[in-house]
């Protein structure tokens, strides 16, 4: 790294005050309203919470340090054309919003998985809550991890003592206060998150004249692309990728992951949800389009002399920093800044999945064996289970530092695991013949193919554009940059990585239907009918509502029994 890495006073003085309001509105929302003594308050903020702030939280929750420091170097290294992501979300979110949300509404459950338990059994539900909590621990080290990288370049501290001090703070705050506080220290982390990246694009416009120069450098040198409609899946981003591969990312976690549900579920009702569903794609889109440009203003600064072939950083997360280093170093605040910006996108997300781990473990595993435990004390030991998943969290954090880049890796884990969840969901709520053998069946079926493709080696290294060193003075040791062309890589390994959320769900759906029919066909039967308010509105609407004497038939088959209704509608 660079040579100067020092923060001067000013910028420890806005780091000091950016962790202290965090630990201040910890303490806040526990001092007042109901003092979080019961579930309700904790786990849901009493259902009460406003538009604005969930819509902030619901985005800042997702986009943490991996978005700010993996979408800059990707777009600085590869090009623009990853933020085509952004256009599947307008499709996926009104998905997400009318067919999935009215059915955790109906619910009204804490737990998302306790849908699956209702819908299926125990069992499914229980599968599907270990997956999630595998997922979550696992993405929480990637999260933690990412602000290290920055305050190891910026101040010389080891990134062990970086995961410490971000980890504790996060675990304190999330614990003392609740859903309330991490939804408020969402909302003002977010601020910050906008401020660091927003200096750097004032830094660079001040260096290069105005923002057209920079667009001007980036699109001289190939970096300026938006789609390519390559129909390969091998490729590693494409058009096709992007969109399908986005869009069933961004479903796996806004339509049914623990987080956003617990989110949507502090609101007082389905349609206040949704307004913040909406709301929360906004700015959702700016973060994304600003870390994008703020990309390129980084290779404006860099394009004659790559800092990566040059030696002077060891990957690609490592830019930003650097760009902050280099140029922001003499403005007394910024570097300061930019730090705080970047510690609040990990604080951010990894509280809101301490806070969603811990619900999870409460509802899904300990209520179903303890069911005589009260409200009350419901609610310590969630605050218990809060504290041991930040711990956690730790741990995994301390081991982050041995993964590849920060935004693949990020997006692998959630896909792995984000398609068989969405899958598992999708099977039960548009699907009234599916039954709980199928279910288990696809979740399983789901999570070994896209793990076995996920985490498969050996993996090509993508290539990337052209760089640069003719204006370099001192070139040390170099990262190899080209891809050895002497390995054989299976085809499964060399899928782009955005399509293993894609194959997981599909393999999951496939196969939850085949496996359900073959085990009515063996005599299986439902112990339960399937009530329309387990089926999303499109077919809750049609079994609901027949317009003939064979389609009242025929509804009431499917709500009792699967076997009926395939020989009904053979007939």
């Amino acid at each position: 790294m660079a040579d100067n890495r020092t923060l001067g006073v000013w910028d420890y003085v806005v780091l000091i005050i950016t962790l202290l309001v965090s630990l201040g509105i910890g303490l806040y929302f526990r001092c007042t309203g109901g003092k979080q003594k019961t579930a309700k308050e904790y786990l849901l903020g009493d259902r009460n919470q406003s538009v604005l702030p969930v819509a902030i939280s619901l985005m800042a929750s997702v986009m943490s340090a991996v978005t700010l420091l993996g979408v800059s170097g990707e777009v600085y290294m590869y090009g623009t054309i990853f933020l085509t992501i952004i256009i599947s979300y307008i499709l996926f979110t009104a998905v997400a919003a009318y067919l999935y949300l009215p059915v955790f509404f109906k619910l009204q459950a804490t737990s998302a998985y306790e849908y699956l338990e209702r819908r299926f059994s125990p069992r499914v539900r229980i599968a599907a809550s270990v997956l999630y909590t595998l997922q979550m621990v696992l993405y929480m080290g990637i999260v933690l991890y990412a602000p290290t990288i920055a305050l190891e370049a910026l101040t010389g501290l080891s990134r062990n003592t970086s995961t410490l001090v971000v980890g504790a703070v996060c675990t304190v705050y999330s614990t003392i206060g609740g859903i309330k506080a991490v939804i408020w220290t969402d909302v003002f982390q977010a601020g910050l998150m906008y401020a660091a990246l927003f200096s750097v694009i004032g830094v660079a416009a001040w260096d290069q004249g105005g923002l057209l120069p920079i667009w001007r450098i980036a699109e001289n040198h190939g970096r300026i692309q938006f789609f390519d409609f390559t129909p390969d899946p091998t490729v590693r981003h494409t058009t096709w990728a992007l969109f399908f591969g986005g869009g069933f990312t961004f479903l796996s976690v806004y339509a049914v992951n623990q987080n956003q549900v617990q989110r949507y579920m502090t609101m007082k009702d389905h349609k206040t949800a949704v307004r913040s569903l909406w709301f929360s794609l906004a700015f959702l889109y700016l973060l994304l389009l600003t870390c994008g440009f703020a990309g390129l203003c980084i290779f404006s600064a860099y394009y004659t002399c790559d800092p990566v072939k040059n030696g002077r950083i060891s990957s690609l997360d490592q830019l930003m920093p650097l760009f902050v280093i280099d140029k922001m170093g003499q403005v007394p605040g910024l570097p300061g800044l930019f730090t705080a910006g970047i510690f609040s996108a990990s604080l951010s997300t990894v509280s809101s999945c301490v806070n969603s781990l811990a619900a999870v473990t409460v509802e899904d595993y300990l209520k179903p064996l303890l069911p005589s435990i009260k409200a009350t004390g419901s609610t310590a030991l969630t605050k218990s289970l809060v504290l041991l998943y930040g711990l956690a969290c730790l741990g995994v954090g301390f081991l982050a530092q041995y993964i590849g880049g920060l935004l693949q890796a990020g997006l692998s884990i959630m896909g792995i695991a984000g398609g068989p969840l969405l899958g598992t969901f999708t099977l039960g709520m548009f699907l009234p013949a599916a039954n709980e053998p199928g279910a288990l069946a696809g979740i399983l079926s789901g999570i070994i193919s896209s793990a076995w493709i996920g985490f498969g080696q050996p993996k090509p290294k993508p290539t990337p554009l052209p760089l640069s060193t003719a204006s370099c003075l001192n070139m040390t040791t170099a990262l190899p940059t080209t891809v050895p062309t002497n390995v054989h890589y299976p085809y499964m390994y060399r899928l782009s990585y955005l399509l293993y959320v894609v194959i997981g769900c599909c393999i999951t759906l496939v196969v939850g239907c085949l496996v359900s029919r073959l085990a009515v066909s063996l005599g299986y039967r439902s112990p339960h009918s399937v009530s329309p308010d387990l089926l999303t509105p499109i077919v809750a609407k049609c079994l609901r509502e027949p317009h003939s004497t064979n389609d009242v038939e025929l509804q009431q088959t499917m709500l009792k029994e699967p076997q009926e209704t395939k020989k009904l509608v053979e007939d």
